[in-house]
């Protein structure tokens, strides 16, 4: 039994019970009607797979005009629903018209049963393999307007964020490969997907692979793809997702957790534009843009020798150093801000603001785990908070030391909470002022500006 329904139009009542009376045997459903007035109700009230249509329907006609304008409106409705012309032998001049205006095939009258059902049966396949494609591009389009909603903008006013942002805005619009640096949790997905966003690939895909959370053993086969029968369980041949990304992005997040012959076969893919799946060797070129990012010293594991110095110059054309939250601090508030309108409106919540000892709070804690962390603090703040403002006991956490023995606490004001940390940020600093500054993520004339403020 074939999964998959048929609609059969035919003004004959002797075709509609043969093909009834046969069809039925080998699919799910089989609906006859004797006017394609009716399209429109059956269409809206079934499933409908396939579609057997005659092309004469008044009495003695035979040009098949009719069958040319209900194919045209059916196909208006879907143009993925799968049509079956059914036309006597004259006509065969006139199907191959129809399939031209996106009929599927045509099959003559009177039929041969095994004729038949060997039609429908590659319809039937059709249909299928158009759901599938339809239903990918849906997934493909949801997770693009997901990301683009999630990486709306990078939100930030220190002069790290905005040296960054003026990089990017030159960088994106070319294909030069760019790594990005920085800690865990400093967003570093965020700016691949600006990058991409911004760039001449926007309308194409944006491929995320986290190289550290594959095994070594599937690397190959999940980057490059695989051909039947490569192995025991490939079953049937799979494009990589280097094949997928083509013409749009790959991200190649955590590069340096690759192993030394991974890192071997990348570069090779990147230098040739090629990849080879694995249990073939034909060549298939791929166009993609390369970003990738990690945490770690690439140039101390190339002077180790654990990270090749070769890939690291084809990866590196353009390098992007990200802060840590704690070099961004007058980024802080701002952020806050960003998430508590961000999940108040997830949560259904009215907060609208933090008080004073809540950001203060902010302020003061050295957030080892950057902008990741903070997100998750305003969340769980969001989440737990009864009124309409965040207090310092919405975001659960403790007072941090910033420095030295003077210690930031929550009922500080935040004129008090700022002097401290540009106070501090000076003597760590030794004087030195553009180094405050940049820990601070203040212009050097904004730090003077403040250091007068404070009669420091």
């Amino acid at each position: 039994m074939i999964d998959a329904n048929v609609l059969v139009i035919d003004d004959d009542d002797d075709i509609l019970l043969s093909a009834r009376l046969f069809l039925k045997q080998h699919f799910n459903q089989v609906v006859t009607c004797k006017s394609p007035k009716e399209i429109n109700v059956l269409l809206s009230h079934n499933e409908v797979d396939i579609i057997l249509l005659d092309m004469n329907y008044q009495k003695g006609a035979s040009n098949g005009r009719e069958g040319l304008y209900w194919l045209e409106h059916i196909l208006s409705i879907d143009k993925d629903y799968v049509v079956i012309l059914m036309t006597a032998y004259g006509n065969v001049e006139l199907a191959v018209q129809a399939i031209k205006k996106g009929a599927t095939d045509f099959i003559l009258k009177p039929w041969e049963n095994e004729k038949l059902f060997a039609t429908l049966s590659a319809a039937s396949r059709l249909r299928q393999s158009n759901k599938k494609v339809k239903k990918l591009e849906k997934i493909h389009s949801s997770l693009q307007k997901d990301q683009a909603r999630q990486f709306e903008h990078i939100v930030g006013n220190s002069a790290p964020i905005k040296h960054l942002q003026n990089t990017l805005v030159k960088v994106a619009p070319t294909d030069a490969n760019v790594l990005i640096l920085g800690e865990n949790g400093t967003g570093k997905q965020v700016f691949a997907y600006e990058l991409h966003k911004h760039s001449l690939r926007k309308n194409h895909i944006f491929m995320h692979v986290d190289l550290g959370s594959l095994n070594e053993n599937l690397f190959e086969s999940e980057l490059f793809g695989y051909a039947k029968g490569a192995f025991t369980d490939a079953k049937d041949d799979k494009p990589g997702r280097f094949e997928l990304a083509d013409g749009g992005t790959i991200f190649l997040d955590e590069i340096g957790n690759l192993s030394q012959p991974l890192q071997a076969k990348l570069l090779s893919v990147l230098q040739n534009r090629t990849v080879t799946r694995l249990g073939e060797s034909k060549e298939r070129k791929v166009n993609v843009r390369l970003i990738t990012a990690t945490n770690m010293p690439l140039n101390e594991m190339v002077a180790k020798g654990t990270f090749r110095q070769d890939l690291l110059f084809r990866i590196n054309t353009v390098e992007l150093l990200l802060p840590g939250l704690a070099q961004r601090g007058e980024d802080i508030i701002l952020l806050a801000n960003h998430f508590l309108h961000s999940f108040s409106t997830k949560y259904h919540k009215s907060l609208y603001k933090f008080e004073a000892k809540a950001e203060s709070l902010l302020l003061g804690y050295h957030w080892p785990g950057n902008v990741r962390e903070l997100q998750h603090v305003i969340e769980r703040a969001v989440i737990m908070a009864d009124g309409m403002e965040i207090s310092a006991g919405d975001l659960q956490l403790s007072p941090q030391k910033f420095g030295g023995n003077s210690v930031i606490q929550p009922e500080m004001g935040l004129e008090e909470m700022e002097k401290l940390m540009v106070q501090k940020a000076i003597d760590k600093h030794k004087g030195n002022i553009s180094r405050a500054a940049l820990e601070l993520g203040l212009t050097r004339a904004a730090l003077y500006r403040r250091i007068e403020k404070f009669d420091l």
